[in-house]
This record gives structure tokens, C-alpha cells and sequence, in this order.
């Protein structure tokens, strides 16, 4: 008797999967540089059609090598489990550095053609060839595609020699900072609106860097996921970078939304060749969010188990990275084209140019209150951490555990007097009064750290999430990692972060690393990460309840705590009697109208300073105080129970040293 089996269906291959996957990107540039006519000769300095077309191909074979990069090392370091061998994790390394060898080799080319259209001449020419080195840097578009050429050659050669998890870690966040340092260049770096539009492109590439990146790797480690005996390691993998594109899709679409409106301008826009264009990449991402709905839905859970699965699972992929090289593709289509705003924008007056927003008038009291301006990514910053904190306590409530209310409490206020400090009148003012600067500072750094320590963010973190027993790293993973990294170590050291807390703020004011903040969007962020992360060491070593720093005696840590908060006040008594105004080239040309004296101004913020940080420093003082007798009660009750179980042993000993020591002292005394 003889059975009839279907014929197999015929599998394709990887190669043929992201060849033709790139051949569909690079069709749709076609198209849509054509469709928006960003190949046309310009009026002057036209650098030829080896950069008109070059460019943007040069730009979406960086993108996308650039993405595979970060996304094979990230499902190395957290992803893919490991079964005793360290196999699996190479040939991901292994892939990783022949991808960042393109996207080293695109982005100088990038770089080159990219310079060549800003001089107006072809790349070989001498204009060119000559002045590149002496001004890619000079230049902020050429500087910070240069930035992210530096970081993909780092992490190529970083990743041909590391072996460790931690190292990889390490070079898949160098990687993704490389792709989502390029928001500020391109279309969003000039839309109306420039922060918000540079903030959305962020979240933008941050989201197609973990998502295209991913399933390029998933792609790519597919068949090593599916070695024999070993199929549910694909499952596992595919679980877990699932979790993943569901954030990045939403990062993506909500991103992509309001960078299209800022750049089309209104529904007029629409029916332009570029509204068009994005209408498609719309479509492009909804149908991407159905695919994925659909291998949530109906394939994921079955991967394990199921050889049909897992061939649905292989097709559906394939659909997937297509469409994600089309719709990389027209990200850069548009990036070539103007965007039809069609707002009227008035011409920028000194204020809005130097420090990117209006005049916004002379404060009231009622605006302290009622005045907002969404600084939208650290507001969404705050809420994602808020979002987590009450996903964290609702998993322990529903398997039982009690979490106290008021850490979720005080967790909460201190991001919403984030906001606050970043989004309401401190945020809007402290852009050009000196003085209400110095009110976000003093309430970013030591204000939202007080309430935000208590939390306790770490300890819920680690009861909440679940432990990985594939020796990958999770969430879970990654924090203890951090915690008990050397680095943590050091800078927990009360002295070294009370040394961070002070001196990089006298550093930082009297640097020109003020005026950058107060000017560029980059400096601005990277001032606001520094409060509040100083603020927060500083704040954990004297107050902490999380795991990692270790503890010293409350006495030491009162007196760094005083020693500090004095030299703070001295800072502030400095800035009230100083002649010298402070990035006296931004305060100085502001000209407001109704700021007669920017001097007198800052020496309000030194009078901020130096009184406003007596309240936290009372309350730290306090907190160290009550740890204190905490600690001694906890020690007695310790010691009570000890005694309770081996009859006081430690105290019989004591007494029996003591009677020794008479009876000694006895003997000598009658010999003499």
C-alpha cells in the first residue's frame, strides 16, 4: 500500500528574500524621486546627475545596511536564546559586521555626494576633493552624517572582536544612536516647527531602526534559529522582538503623523505629489500593523509546535521586509523633496532665531500657571514612565503582591512636575530669563529626583518582570546588569556623585556648553538629561531604597550632603555678585523689550539658587535622618533575634573576655 504525500512547498531563500526585497526599495526611490521631481537640475550649482541620483541611493543603502547592523546585534545581546553554545551569537556577530561594512562604505559616499550638492560642484572636482576635509565638520549636515558614519565604523570594528553580551549590548546602542542622530538633518531639521519635527523623526527612526532592523536579522538567523531539535527557539525569539515592534510600530505610526502634517502644512497639501507620496507610506504602515496583527494573532503562538506556522510565518515575512524597503525607500524620496507647506510663516524675528521660539512676553502670575508650550519628547518620556511604573504595580496586585501606594504616588508627581518644569512656564521662560532657568534647574534637579527616588523604580522593575532562563538578556536582565555594573559603582560613590551634582553645574554655566543649550536643540536635550540624572544619583546615594549603591553610614552621608548644598549656595552667591553676564552673546542680543537689565536678571538666578535649594536639602537631611534610625532599629531587632536564638551567645562571650581579663590583671598584680 502506498501513501501520496503534497509536494513540499518550494522554500526561498534568504539571499532571494533581501534581494528582492532591496530591489523594490530601490524601484519606489525611482518612482518617487521622480513623481516629486527632486532629480531636476537645479537653477545654480548643479552638481551633476551622479549626486542627484546617487544621493538618494547611496542614502537607502546606508539606512537599511545601517538597520540590519542594529538589529542582528540587538537580537544577539537580547533575543535569540543560546543552548551551551556560543554559536549562534557569532554568525549574528558575523552578519552584523558585513552590514556595518556597507553602511560604513554608504555613508562616507553619502557624506562625499552630500558635500558635493552643498558646494554645487561633482564630486571629483577640486572644489570638492580639496575643502571636504576641511569643512565636513564645519557644516551641520555633512558633520552629523559624518557622527553617524563615525559610530557605524566603531561598532564594525567593535563588533569583529567582541564576544561578551555586554559588549554587544553596548555597540547595539551605538548602533541605533548612529541612525536616530541623523533626525537632525533632512526635511525635519528645517520644517516649520523645527524641534518638534526633529523630536518626531527621532522617535521615527528609532522605531524603523528596532522594527526593519529586527525582521532584517529575524530574516537573516532564520535558518539557525530552525536547526534541528531547536525549533521553539524561534518561536521564543519571534515572541520577544514582537513586544518590540508593537512599541515601534506605535512610535512609528504616531511619529510619522505629526512629522507629515508639519511638513505638508494642512489639508491642502494632500494632493501634491509629496502629500501623495506620504498618503502611500501611510497605507504602506497600516498594512504593516495588519501583518503584524496577524502573526500576533495567529502565528506566534503556534511557531513552537507547528510546521505550517512557521511556514505561514516565512511568507508573511517576506511580504513584510518588502514592504518595509518601499517604505524606507519613500522616507527617502521625501527626504529629497521640498514639502509643500503652505502656512504663512512670518520672518523670524532675533528672538525666535536664536532661541527657535517667539518672544513670549513678560510673565504674569497667572502664566506660571495657565501657560504651556508640550516640550513632546520629554512629555512623552514622562508618560512612558509613568505608563510602565502602573503596568509594574498592576502585575503584582494581580498575582498577589502589595506594592505601597505612596511610592506609585510620589513616582507619578515627580514626572508630572517634569512636565511642568519642561512643558509649562519654567520651560517656556527659562528659554530666555536667565532667572526662570534657573527655576526649571533647581526643580529638575533636585525637586523631581526627591519624589522620583522614593519610587523606587529599580526594586518594582525587578519583582515585576520575569526572569529569562536562556541566558538572554531581558528587561530584567539589563537592569541588574546595570546595577551591578563597575560603572554604577563609581558613580554611586556618594563622593563622586556629589562631585557630578556640583561641579559639572559650575562647569556648565561657566562653559560655553550654556549658550548651546539655550541655542541648539541638541544642547538643550543633553542639558536636561544632565540635571536630571546628576539630580537623581546624587538623590539615590542619600535616600535610595533601590538595589546598587552601597550603603554608607548616614553621618558620612550627611556631611557630603551639607558640604555639597554649601558649595551650591556659594554658586548662587557668585552669580548675585558677579559683573559678568553669563552667554552674555545669546542674554546680551535677545534685546527684549521688556527686560531692561539681563545682568539684574541673573543675579535673581543666583538668589534662586542659593535659597531654593534650602528646602530639598531639609527634606534629603530629614529622610538621611529617619534611614538612620531605621537602620539602628532594624540592627537592634537583628541582633535581638540573634540572641533569642543561641542564648545570647555574643553576650556571654563579652563577659567571659571581661572575667579573663580580671583574673589576668590578678595573676600579675600578686607577682610583682
Amino acid at each position: 500500500m502506498s501513501t501520496t504525500t503534497a509536494p513540499a512547498r518550494p522554500r526561498v531563500s534568504t539571499p532571494t528574500v533581501l534581494g528582492g526585497a532591496i530591489a523594490v526599495g530601490l524601484g519606489v526611490l525611482v518612482a518617487g524621486l521622480l513623481a516629486t521631481g527632486s532629480t531636476e537640475p537645479p537653477t545654480l550649482g548643479d552638481p551633476g546627475p551622479l549626486v542627484r541620483w546617487g544621493l538618494p541611493v547611496t542614502t537607502l543603502v546606508w539606512q537599511l545596511a545601517a538597520f540590519t547592523t542594529a538589529g542582528l546585534l540587538g537580537l544577539a545581546a537580547f533575543l535569540m536564546p543560546e543552548r551551551g553554545s556560543t554559536q549562534r551569537r557569532a554568525t549574528a556577530v558575523r552578519y552584523a559586521v558585513r552590514a556595518g561594512v556597507v553602511w560604513v562604505t554608504a555613508g562616507a559616499l553619502t557624506v562625499l555626494l552630500t558635500f558635493a550638492e552643498l558646494v554645487g560642484a561633482p564630486p571629483s572636482s577640486g572644489q570638492v576633493l580639496t575643502q571636504i576635509g576641511s569643512f565636513v565638520f564645519s557644516l551641520e549636515l555633512t558633520r552629523v552624517l559624518a557622527i553617524s558614519t563615525l559610530s557605524g565604523l566603531v561598532v564594525t570594528v567593535g563588533a569583529s572582536s567582541a564576544t561578551s553580551r555586554a559588549a554587544l549590548a553596548w555597540l547595539t546602542f551605538l548602533a541605533i544612536f548612529g541612525v536616530v542622530v541623523t533626525a537632525l538633518t533632512g526635511h525635519a531639521a528645517n520644517a516649520v516647527g523645527h524641534e518638534e519635527a526633529v523630536n518626531a523623526m527621532g522617535f521615527h527612526l528609532l522605531g524603523l531602526t528596532v522594527w526593519v532592523g529586527g525582521l532584517i536579522g529575524l530574516v537573516l538567523m532564520r535558518p539557525h534559529l530552525l536547526e534541528p531539535g531547536r525549533g521553539a527557539d524561534l518561536a521564543a525569539t519571534v515572541e520577544r522582538y514582537s513586544v518590540l515592534a508593537l512599541w515601534s510600530y506605535v512610535a512609528i505610526a504616531l511619529s510619522g503623523m505629526q512629522s507629515a502634517w508639519l511638513r505638508i502644512g494642512g489639508l491642502e497639501g494632500v494632493t501634491s505629489a509629496y502629500g501623495i507620496l506620504v498618503l502611500v507610506k501611510v497605507g504602506i504602515i497600516a498594512v504593516l500593523g495588519a501583518i503584524g496583527w496577524q502573526q500576533r494573532r495567529s502565528i506566534v503562538g503556534r511557531l513552537r509546535s507547528s510546521e505550517q506556522a512557521r511556514g505561514a510565518f516565512a511568507r508573511l515575512v517576506t511580504v513584510e521586509v518588502t514592504l518595509m524597503a518601499a517604505a524606507t525607500a519613500l522616507g527617502v524620496a521625501l527626504s529629497r523633496a521640498v514639502p509643500p507647506d503652505l502656512r504663512e510663516v512670518p520672518p523670524a524675528d532675533l528672538v525666535t532665531t536664536l532661541s527657535g521660539y517667539p518672544d513670549p512676553g513678560a510673565p504674569t502670575t497667572a502664566d506660571w500657571f495657565l501657560s504651556w508650550r508640550i516640550d513632546w519628547l520629554l512629555t512623552t518620556i514622562a508618560l512612558v514612565a509613568i505608563g510602565l511604573y502602573v503596568a509594574g504595580v498592576v502585575r503584582l496586585r494581580r498575582r498577589g503582591d502589595h506594592w505601597p501606594w505612596l511610592r506609585t504616588a510620589v513616582w507619578i508627581a515627580g514626572w508630572l512636575l517634569f512636565i511642568y518644569a519642561t512643558s509649562g512656564a519654567p520651560g517656556i521662560w527659562g528659554r530666555v530669563l536667565f532667572s526662570t532657568h534657573m527655576v526649571m534647574h533647581m526643580l529638575v534637579a533636585m525637586f523631581v529626583p526627591l519624589l522620583l527616588v522614593p519610587g523606587a523604580p529599580v526594586t518594582l522593575a525587578l519583582r515585576a518582570l520575569k526572569p529569562r532562563q536562556d541566558k538572554t538578556w531581558g528587561p530584567r536582565e539589563l537592569i541588574l546588569q546595570i546595577v551591578h555594573s563597575r560603572a554604577n559603582r563609581v558613580l554611586t560613590n556618594p563622593v563622586v556623585a556629589a562631585m557630578l551634582f556640583f561641579v559639572s553645574l559650575a562647569l556648565f554655566y561657566y562653559s560655553p556648553a550654556f549658550e548651546l543649550a539655550l541655542t541648539t536643540h541638541t544642547g538643550h536635550l543633553l542639558m536636561m538629561a544632565h540635571f536630571l540624572i546628576t539630580g537623581y544619583l546624587f538623590t539615590w546615594v542619600l535616600i535610595g531604597i533601590d538595589p546598587g549603591p552601597r550603603r554608607w553610614h548616614p553621618l558620612v552621608l550627611l556631611t557630603i550632603l551639607f558640604v555639597t548644598v554649601s558649595f551650591h549656595a556659594f554658586f548662587g552667591v557668585i552669580l548675585t555678585g558677579t559683573d559678568t553676564l553669563l552667554a552674555a552673546n545669546y542674554f546680551a542680543n535677545l534685546n527684549l523689550p521688556w527686560l531692561t537689565d539681563p545682568l539684574a536678571d541673573q543675579h535673581t538666578a543666583g538668589e534662586i539658587a542659593w535659597g531654593v535649594g534650602e528646602a530639598p536639602t531639609l527634606i534629603l537631611a530629614l529622610l538621611v535622618a529617619v534611614n538612620w534610625v531605621k537602620s539602628d532599629r532594624a540592627e537592634t531587632r537583628r541582633k535581638d533575634r540573634q540572641a533569642d536564638r543561641d542564648g545570647d551567645a555574643e553576650l556571654a562571650a563579652y563577659n567571659a573576655m571581661l572575667a579573663e581579663r580580671r583574673s589576668g590583671g590578678g595573676r600579675t598584680g600578686g607577682g610583682r
